[in-house]
């Protein structure tokens, strides 16, 4: 993938993406602001969800380590993977194990942040994605651009295009009088699913909370596909973020209320699924919990950066940002897409790429991602802590701009050379500022005006104005 900046260009050339992307925010936005404005307590409820993350986050050996018995005495197992390729070998091994060759799963952006699916067509195992919209971007051979919604930058006419052109090569076919009706197009993704359903023996999951009190996954969603996962075959494999963990039981009650809300605009999510170890002749009799790390230890240690690891992925953030809705999420080159991806990616991967070193950069700061966090995320302060970590990390420097940092030291510094600079300045106004604009400046300044104005000097300064008016008097 190219850095941002490359790949937002090439996204924002894209109009249909932009009409797309335009129509669902807005529409989710406002279901999002009428839901939340219902609650006299949404406030209260927000600093409860923020407080119990970063708890947990502050005690987070403890509660692993308490999760891991509860579900042990339950009857799962747990496993430990500290990295990407560990979690891909102990769920390749898993499965194989089972003798089976394919496996459904249900919307697990642990799965995706891993390439897991990757990992298990490499090891000769198909593996289907049954959330609707992951099904989506399976098929069109495409990646997710959305926490929420992965297939938002598609509309209805491409997603006929292609489950008419995919569905039959991997299962039941599309019906050859598919339209783009949304209700066609669910019964036709219900009937290319059922089949799988019916038919595999492991499923993987991903789960949106892990309670270490009694050893509980929990996996929220408004289809019903993922509790078929859930519930349908012998052997059941989630992976699961280590900062998924709420202490308590009791804990759910704030983060069921904050996600449906923050994410569809819904009071309650349509399903709610919960799952405590094995229970002989009812649903799988073999749970296996993988707890990946995979760079969260590292974001832990930093007391600035940990409080991304309260992201609940209700993708709030991305339906307010001025940014990602002109871009998409394909232009963030990672599975976290938008402002919380913007914090999260770099600190689980690094900034060693040119990548991720400009994720952080990816942003105006103009602090909507705040406003709408459920668990109160300050997204503004950690991309400015992250930008500070990439020049310091990297030794950025830059001679011209070094220079002009010199200068401007030298200006500054003596009130005779600032009043001949902003001299200096006003006069300027008639060579570059007619209008009140300044539309093209001589590079290197060009890079700024060619994406937008700069607004032209001052008829005359503070301290003209000043002198002018008052003679100079302080009264």
């Amino acid at each position: 993938m190219p850095a941002f900046p490359r790949a937002a260009k090439r996204e924002l050339a894209n109009s249909q993406l932009r009409h797309n992307l335009a129509n669902a925010t807005a529409t989710i936005r406002q279901k999002r602001a009428t839901v939340v404005d219902e609650l006299d307590d949404w406030a209260q409820l927000r600093a409860a969800g923020a407080a119990l993350k970063a708890h947990t986050l502050s005690n987070l050996d403890t509660y692993l380590e308490q999760f891991e018995a509860a579900v042990t005495a339950a009857g799962g197992t747990v496993h430990w993977a500290r990295d990407a390729a560990e979690a891909n070998r102990i769920v390749v091994d898993l499965v194989r194990a089972t003798g089976e060759r394919e496996v459904v799963k249900v919307k697990s952006m642990a799965t995706q942040e891993i390439a897991l699916n990757e990992a298990l067509a490499a090891a000769g195992i198909d593996a289907w994605e049954t959330d609707l919209a992951e099904l989506i971007v399976q098929l069109g051979h495409d990646a997710p651009s959305h926490i929420l919604v992965p297939a938002i930058h598609r509309n209805r006419a491409e997603i006929r295009e292609i489950f008419r052109r995919e569905m039959g090569a991997v299962g039941v076919p599309a019906p050859e009088d598919l339209t783009d009706e949304p209700a066609r197009l669910a019964e036709a993704a219900r009937r290319h699913l059922r089949e799988k359903f019916l038919r595999a023996k492991v499923a993987v999951s991903g789960a949106n909370f892990a309670v270490a009190e009694t050893g509980t996954l929990v996996v929220v969603e408004s289809e019903g596909n993922g509790r078929m996962c859930l519930t349908l075959p012998e052997t059941l494999i989630s992976v699961v973020g280590i900062e998924k963990l709420v202490p308590r039981w009791q804990d759910l009650e704030v983060f069921l209320q904050l996600l449906p809300r923050s994410s569809t605009g819904e009071r309650m999510n349509p399903y709610t699924s919960t799952w405590t170890g094995v229970s002989a002749g009812d649903g799988p009799q073999a749970l296996h919990v993988v707890l990946l790390d995979n760079g969260r230890t590292n974001a832990l240690a930093d007391e600035v950066g940990r409080q991304a690891l309260r992201c609940i992925r209700c993708s709030a953030c991305l339906n307010v940002c001025p940014v990602y809705e002109r871009t998409g999420g394909h232009a963030y080159g990672s599975v976290y897409p938008g402002p919380i991806g913007a914090v999260l990616t770099p600190q689980l991967r690094g900034t060693t790429s040119e990548v991720d070193k400009a994720l952080p950069y990816a942003s105006s700061l103009c602090g909507a991602c705040y406003d709408v966090c459920p668990v109160a995320i300050n997204i503004p302060d950690l991309l400015v802590h992250l930008r500070t970590r990439v020049v310091d990390q990297h030794d950025v420097k830059s001679r011209p701009l070094d220079a002009v940092m010199r200068l401007a030291s030298w200006v500054f510094g003596d009130s005779r050379r600032l009043a001949a600079a902003e001299r200096v300045a006003s006069f300027s106004r008639r060579f570059l500022g007619r209008g009140g604009t300044i539309r093209r400046l001589p590079p290197p300044l060009s890079r700024w005006t060619d994406a937008r104005d700069a607004p032209a000097p001052a008829e005359e300064s503070f301290r003209v104005w000043w002198q002018r008016t008052r003679g100079g008097s302080s009264r």
